[in-house]
């Protein structure tokens, strides 16, 4: 199956909403989309000297290396619908959903994400 589209970098703004984190792209139909599955376990990690995060960060993230990225999730196995990716540098691992291939057309062998304050 190809992309969806050309771009080789997308970017989502997380934030948390009853108490978990979850994104909005209309554009792909997700809104409120959740992360779970210990992915979001990662991004409490990764936000954490992000000022406010829970009110909403930029996550730029590609399956190609790009400079200054944050973290590298590496594919581990697929499970129940989604994928478990790994993250070294954390020694954590995160399930993400079958919105994933929404962006890409297969689940990528490597994820490399940056995580930003929204200025």
């Amino acid at each position: 199956m190809p992309p969806r589209d050309l771009n080789s970098i997308f970017v989502i703004g997380p934030y948390r909403h009853l108490g978990i984190w979850v994104f909005d792209d209309e554009k792909r139909g997700l809104i409120q989309e959740p992360f779970v599955g210990g992915a979001d376990s990662m991004i409490d990690r990764l936000t954490e000297k992000i000022p406010n995060a829970q009110g909403g960060f930029r996550l730029v993230f590609s399956a190609l290396p790009f400079p200054n990225y944050d973290v590298r999730l590496t594919w581990r196995r697929e499970e129940m619908s989604g994928n478990v990716y790994y993250a070294p540098d954390l020694n954590m691992e995160g399930w993400l959903c079958p919105a994933l291939l929404r962006y890409f057309g297969d689940p990528p062998v490597e994820i490399y994400a940056k995580f930003e304050a929204v200025e």
